[in-house]
């Protein structure tokens, strides 16, 4: 049966978020189940990686919401089908889904979505584009709370009996393994960030906060606890990694920036704002912070900070609640609460080394249980079978 399934997955962008390295990852999985893999997508610095060899590369517009390059894609993913006799076709997005819709109904192939995230709905018009993601053969869920997303704001676009379940998203576990980070790594990255391992600063928590610099992330409340912090703990000190592109949202960044100066963190508080290497800025930290004052889909700082084995405080909203098991592998607070997070953060100063090291060793081991990428290849490759047999 795998050898004969051949699997079309569409994106817009192959960057480095969830849903491409999801993407990138279960591409080159089916090439070891003996299946023929293909992606179709704009581009994106991920293409680098990819092996030609066990996966098919196409370009197109398929980031586009031109409704005109719409139909265009329409076009070439029916050749694309026909030509290398796709049985699955499998979006991972708005814009493309459409094309991929309209394609699989004319060539009679099946369909798949991953629903990667909440979607913005305030209009009639946006909810009927999104409802796309919810038109195919089966709906993936990239986490529970997606699922019930799902169900309570696209329930009139569902089919009677249609399939959908909740696939939880996988990391690489080879790559997000602490074990792995060499020593000089680590001390070649601290003097690039400016952390000076004197003997004085050794009494200092590094705290890594990681994510784009949109006001939905919660920098601001953030800044706001560490200010709270300080001034009912002015003996306990830190020093911030606030790591994450403005991606062109630069008042939003001056805002933050003027917030830390308001409050006298300048030195406390540095600006990163691009650094690939996630597992080593990991390693350096001895807290990681996820404050969403909105819903993440799937949280997935949350699961690789567990995986590097590092303490997680986030916000108990959206996937959050179920990656983090709270008070076991890490501390959820509430969302949008300043004074909730300087809380967590001065039960965490108290705690003694051997705690830590026990909540990271469980953090491992939840994703090991849970969130690990086979787990996630595997469920999506049985799943395409059960669709072709």
């Amino acid at each position: 049966m795998s050898s004969k399934l051949k699997v079309l997955q569409v994106i817009p962008k192959l960057g480095y978020g969830g849903a491409e390295t999801g993407c990138f990852d279960l591409a080159h999985y089916l090439h070891e189940q003996n299946a023929k893999s293909y992606i179709v997508t704009s581009g994106g610095p991920l293409i680098k990686y990819i092996n030609k060899k066990k996966v098919k590369l196409i370009r197109l517009p398929v980031q586009s919401k031109n409704p005109i390059l719409i139909l265009l894609n329409t076009i070439f993913l029916i050749m694309i089908i026909l030509i290398f006799r796709i049985n699955i076709v499998h979006a991972r997005s708005r814009a493309p889904a459409w094309s991929c819709l309209i394609a699989t109904k004319i060539t009679r192939r099946k369909f798949i979505t991953t629903f990667h995230g909440t979607y913005n709905f305030n209009s009639s018009i946006k909810k009927f584009y999104n409802s796309v993601m919810v038109k195919s053969d089966l709906i993936i869920a990239g986490s529970n709370f997606i699922f019930s997303h799902i169900n309570e704001n696209y329930s009139s676009f569902l089919k009677k009996n249609q399939k959908l379940l909740t696939i939880f998203r996988g990391i690489n576990l080879e790559y997000f393994d602490p074990k792995k980070i060499k020593n000089e790594d680590e001390l070649q990255l601290m003097q690039e960030w400016k952390i000076d391992k004197t003997l004085s600063f050794y009494k200092k928590k590094i705290i890594l906060f990681p994510g784009r610099l949109t006001s939905w992330k919660g920098h601001e409340m953030f800044i706001e606890s560490l200010n709270i912090f300080r001034q009912k703990n002015p003996e306990k000190l830190f020093y911030v990694i606030i790591l994450g592109s403005d991606q062109g949202r630069k008042i939003y960044k001056k805002k933050i920036q003027r917030l830390v100066e308001q409050y006298r963190l300048m030195q406390d508080i540095l600006f990163i704002d691009n650094f690939k290497n996630m597992p080593l800025a990991y390693k350096i930290a001895d807290i990681v912070t996820s404050c969403s004052i909105e819903p993440e889909a799937f949280g997935r700082v949350a699961v690789e900070a567990q995986a590097m084995e590092k303490l997680i405080v986030a916000s108990n909203i959206g996937g959050s609640r179920e990656t983090i098991i709270d008070n076991k592998t890490g501390f959820l607070f509430k969302a949008g609460e300043a004074i909730a997070l300087s809380d967590k953060l001065s039960h965490i100063f108290e705690l003694d080394e051997t705690t830590l090291k026990s909540m990271g060793n469980e953090g491992r081991k939840n994703v090991i249980n849970k969130f690990n990428v086979e787990k996630m290849c595997f469920s999506t490759y049985s799943e395409y079978k059960k669709l072709i047999s």
